[in-house]
This record gives C-alpha cells, sequence and structure tokens, in this order.
C-alpha cells in the first residue's frame, strides 16, 4: 500500500494477482495521488479496511490487479 500501481514490480504483481486494489477517484476538486490505499480479495475487504481508516469508500475505485505478463 502506498505505492502507485504503476510503480509495483513484476514479482509484487505475480503476488497480488487476482487482488482487488482501491485508489482514490480523481475529481476536479481532489487530485489524489493515485497511491494503493486498500488491497483485499474482494471489493467488500477493500471497503471494510477503508472503513477501519476513517475513509469513505464511495471516494475510491477498485481495480483487480492482473499478472505482468
Amino acid at each position: 500500500m502506498g505505492r502507485a500501481p504503476d510503480q509495483l514490480s513484476i514479482e509484487d504483481r505475480t503476488e497480488l494477482a487476482g487482488k482487488y486494489i482501491a485508489q482514490e477517484i480523481y475529481t476536479p476538486a481532489a487530485l489524489p495521488l493515485r497511491r494503493i490505499e486498500a488491497i483485499g480479495d474482494s471489493i467488500e475487504d477493500c471497503m471494510r479496511m477503508l472503513k477501519s481508516r476513517g475513509l469513505n469508500p464511495l471516494d475510491f475505485e477498485y481495480t483487480r490487479i492482473t499478472p505482468a505478463y
């Protein structure tokens, strides 16, 4: 967490393949850092992690990590 998805190494992508990540949604009012804020086996896992940190899950987009190849 805390890194941009495009900065993940091949090894990281292999390890995280199939997992979901949450990134803050870009809006004109908010220019997020586009870093991974949550990682989980499902979108629901990511949402729980965000809520536990006091963040609103509706402010995030969820993407599934694919293998590097």
